[in-house]
């Protein structure tokens, strides 16, 4: 039952992590829902980390030619992945400041909050700013320092449950000036260290007795997580070329309110 759960959660996870949904809110409250014990949310934060596995592979040929060229001394790459540095200072800096105290905020209640307040801010981003026309494919070689540090900061607020890495970067993003498609693209970027980081820090801080289900059920959540996440991946970069994001916003204040309405009942905690 538990590897199930795991499962589960791992998709929930692979669908949740790349859109402005929120990955960690739906976690938490999935995994009340199921009853799934995960004291210390080292199995959340080890899942995550497969999901941006995922971004890894997709991204595996450019990844490839940034590390060569940072070997052969490309200025424009190097100057990308220092901006891509800058960019996710802030988020780790804060988030190894705050461990302890967020976790405590990693309930339903946080995460309704989060949801609504998020769900508002993207239908005022997209009703009243105006981004640059967006191509099929990212340009991150017009990224700024500015604009990386801007997004650096976005990126910190998405330490609150229920606030979305992925929904705090692309319309922080679009807010310092890039199109949707690149800020989306800079935004899976952004993921790979502080995620990949967080995963590392908990399997090295954790406890697997807080995990229910302990390693089997980890590594059934990783690997279900890293193949929802390959679909979803391909799937957002070509929506957003077309699309804008108001759906997922609605989508975010019709779940908060309905986690409010669950909460109030007594149904989830």
């Amino acid at each position: 039952m538990e590897i199930l759960q795991a499962i589960i959660l791992g998709v929930i996870e692979g669908l949740t992590e790349f859109l402005p949904i929120s990955s960690t809110g739906h976690l938490i409250v999935a995994a009340e829902a199921m009853d799934y014990y995960d004291a210390s949310k080292m199995f959340t934060v080890v899942i995550q980390t497969g999901a941006i596995l995922a971004v890894v592979w997709f991204y595996r040929q450019q990844l490839k030619a940034l590390a060569l060229g940072l070997i052969s001394g490309s200025k424009p790459l190097q100057r990308f992945c220092l901006l891509w540095l800058i960019a996710t200072i802030p988020a780790g800096v804060f988030g190894l400041l705050l461990d302890a105290q967020l976790e405590s905020y990693a309930v339903a209640t946080t995460v309704a909050v989060a949801m609504i307040l998020g769900g508002i801010a993207i239908l005022l981003i997209e009703t009243f700013h105006r981004s640059p026309p967006a191509g099929k494919e990212a340009n991150l070689r017009k990224l700024t320092m500015s604009q990386a540090v801007q997004i650096g900061f976005y990126q910190v607020l998405a330490l609150v449950p229920g606030v979305s890495r992925s929904g705090a970067t692309i319309l922080g993003g679009m807010l310092a000036g890039l199109d949707r498609v690149t800020a989306t693209a800079f935004s899976f970027y952004l993921g790979i260290p502080i995620l990949l980081l967080a995963g590392i820090y908990k399997l090295i801080t954790g406890d697997l007795s807080t995990v229910e289900g302990g390693g089997p059920a980890i590594i059934a959540g990783f690997i279900a997580s890293f193949l929802t996440a390959l679909v979803v991946i391909s799937w957002l970069l070509r929506y957003v070329s077309r699309h804008n994001f108001k759906p997922f916003a609605y989508y975010r204040i019709g779940f908060g309110l309905l986690l409010l309405v669950l909460i109030g009942l007594g149904l989830i905690g």
